[in-house]
C-alpha cells in the first residue's frame, strides 16, 4: 500500500524533484500510519489479497456470467405473456465467517436483476425478489461456493 501511495503521489505531481520526493515520502508515511492506527491496516491482509487476487478475478468472471442469466430471466418474466411475478422476501442463513464474505454475497445478490439485499444481521439475510426461483439460497449456490473458497 505504501509504495503504491507514494507512486501515486509523484504521478498526480507530474514532475520528480528532491522536495515532491520528500513530501511525498513523509505524506505517504503519515497515512500509511493513520490507516493502521484507525483502520488495523496490515501488510499480511495486502499480501494475502495478492495471493487470492486471481480466485477473486475468477469469481468476478462468474458473477458476470449469474449477472447474465439473472437479467435473462428477470426479462423473461416481465415480458413473459403470463405475467408470472410473485415478489417475496427470503431469509437464510449463509454460513460465511467473515464480514467481507458477507459484504462480498450482499452486493453479488443485490447486482443481480430481479434481487436486492434488504438486510444482513450477523449471519441472516433477507433478500426481496421477483420470482423465488430465480435466487438459489442452498448450501450449494454458486456464489457461496466461490465465496467460501475466497474465505478460506
Amino acid at each position: 500500500m505504501y509504495i503504491l501511495l507514494y507512486l501515486f503521489w509523484i504521478i498526480l505531481n507530474g514532475r520528480v524533484t528532491a522536495e515532491i520526493l520528500l513530501i511525498g515520502l513523509v505524506l505517504t508515511a503519515g497515512i500509511g500510519l493513520l490507516v493502521k492506527v484507525l483502520f488495523g491496516y496490515d501488510i499480511k491482509k495486502d499480501l494475502c489479497f495478492l495471493k487470492k487476487a486471481p480466485l477473486f478475478a475468477a469469481y468476478v468472471f462468474v458473477l458476470i456470467l449469474e449477472i447474465l442469466k439473472a437479467s435473462l430471466s428477470t426479462m423473461k418474466t416481465i415480458f413473459g405473456a403470463r405475467k408470472n411475478i410473485h415478489p417475496v422476501l427470503v431469509t437464510f442463513r449463509s454460513g460465511l465467517k467473515t464480514d467481507f464474505g458477507r459484504f462480498v454475497l450482499a452486493n453479488s445478490i443485490t447486482l443481480t436483476p430481479g434481487t436486492i439485499t434488504i438486510d444482513i444481521r450477523d449471519d441472516v439475510f433477507t433478500v426481496h425478489c421477483l420470482n423465488p426461483e430465480n435466487l438459489d439460497v442452498s448450501e450449494n449456490s454458486v456464489f457461496l461456493k466461490w465465496i467460501r473458497r475466497l474465505e478460506a
